[in-house]
C-alpha cells in the first residue's frame, strides 16, 4: 500500500510539471483570418510630419521613421513623455533621435500653438500592421497568429508592452514575383478593439479575444505525424472571409529549430497562385492543416520562389504561447 501511494504521488507530481498546452484544449479552430494589430513598446517614432507646424522639424533633418530618444533632457518612452517635455521648453527644443542604429541631435524652434509648444510631427508606439490568425481556442478565448516575431527596424523582437487587435479586410493584393516578394494589402475596418495581445514571441504573437471565429474544430497534430505531401492552408486573399487552398509539404525539418521553418511548402492551387503568385507578406500565420488536424502555419516566403516557403509545427506555438 505504501508503495502505491508514493506511485500515485509521484505521477500526479510529472503531470503537474507538464507544459501548459498539454493541458490545454484538444480541439483548435483553425483561423484564417486576416486582423489589424498594434503593438506598444517602450519607443516613440515619427509617422508623418505637419508641413506647416512641422516645418522647422523637417528643416533641422527630422524624417519620418525616426525614433526618439529624448526631448531637451527628458528620456522618452511614450508619447506621453514628449507631451510633458513640451510643455517645459523654451524657444529652442534639442530633440534626440535614433535613425539606422545611429544617435543624433536636433535642434530647432518648435511651432507655437493655442495649446503649447508643438514638434508638430505624428507619432506612434511600436509598430501595427496585418497578419492571419493561426488558431482560436473557445473554451479559453486565447489565440495564436503570424507563425513569427514581430520585429523592430533593427531587427530585434519588440519587447511587447500592450498590443491590441481589430477587425480588419484585404483590400488589394501585390503579386509575388522572383526576386520581389508579394503583399497583402490590408486595413482595419473598426477602430474599436476586438482583443488584446499578451506575447511576441519567435514562434508567434499571442492573445485572447471574445470573437468568435467560425470554423469546425479540429484535433491538433503531434510532430511525427506530420508527413510530405498534400495538405491545405487556410487564407484571406480578398476581404475578410478565409478559404482553404491545396499545398505540398515538401521537406520536414527537425523540430527543435525554433525559427519558424519546421517545414517546406510548396502551393499547388491553381487559383491562390492566380491571385497572389503564392506566398506573400500579410499571409504568416494561415494555419495548415493535414488529414483533418491542424499542424502548423505558414511563416516565410522564398524571395526566388514565391511559390515556396516554410512553416511553423502548431506544437512549438502552443509551447511559446
Amino acid at each position: 500500500m505504501k508503495k502505491m501511494g508514493r506511485t500515485l504521488v509521484f505521477l500526479f507530481l510529472i503531470l503537474m510539471a507538464l507544459p501548459q498546452n498539454v493541458l490545454a484544449a484538444k480541439l483548435l479552430i483553425p483561423g484564417g483570418q486576416v486582423i489589424g494589430m498594434e503593438l506598444a513598446d517602450n519607443t516613440v517614432t515619427v509617422a508623418a510630419i505637419d508641413d506647416t507646424l512641422g516645418a522647422a522639424a523637417k528643416s533641422a533633418g527630422l524624417q519620418v521613421g525616426d525614433r526618439i530618444l529624448r526631448v531637451n533632457t527628458a528620456p522618452v518612452h511614450s508619447i506621453e513623455d514628449i507631451r510633458n517635455a513640451m510643455t517645459k521648453c523654451g524657444k529652442e527644443v534639442e530633440v534626440g533621435i535614433q535613425r539606422e542604429g545611429k544617435a543624433k541631435t536636433l535642434r530647432f524652434s518648435p511651432a507655437t500653438t493655442a495649446s503649447g509648444s508643438k514638434l508638430g510631427v505624428y507619432l506612434k508606439e511600436g509598430v501595427s500592421g496585418v497578419g492571419t490568425v493561426t488558431y482560436y481556442d473557445p473554451d479559453s478565448e486565447n489565440f495564436g497568429a503570424l507563425g513569427h516575431g514581430v520585429n523592430t527596424k533593427t531587427g530585434e523582437l519588440l519587447k511587447l508592452k500592450s498590443g491590441s487587435i481589430y477587425d480588419a479586410a484585404v483590400l488589394s493584393v501585390k503579386k509575388g514575383k522572383v526576386g520581389q516578394p508579394g503583399q497583402l494589402m490590408g486595413a482595419i475596418t473598426d477602430p474599436a478593439a476586438t482583443g488584446e495581445l499578451s506575447r511576441n514571441t519567435v514562434q508567434g504573437v499571442f492573445g485572447k479575444t471574445a470573437q468568435k471565429f467560425s470554423a469546425e474544430p479540429l484535433p491538433i497534430a503531434d510532430t511525427k505525424e506530420i508527413h510530405t505531401g498534400s495538405a491545405t492552408i487556410r487564407s484571406t486573399v480578398s476581404g475578410q472571409t478565409p478559404r482553404e487552398y491545396s499545398v505540398e509539404i515538401l521537406k520536414i525539418y527537425p523540430s527543435s529549430k525554433s525559427s519558424g521553418r519546421n517545414m517546406l511548402l510548396k502551393v499547388t492551387d491553381p487559383q491562390l497562385l492566380a491571385a497572389t503568385g503564392g506566398i506573400v507578406q500579410g499571409m504568416s500565420g494561415s494555419p495548415i492543416i493535414q488529414d483533418g488536424k491542424l499542424v502548423g502555419a505558414v511563416t516565410h516566403v522564398l524571395v526566388n520562389d514565391p511559390t515556396t516557403g516554410y512553416g511553423i509545427f502548431i506544437e512549438n506555438m502552443l509551447d511559446a504561447a
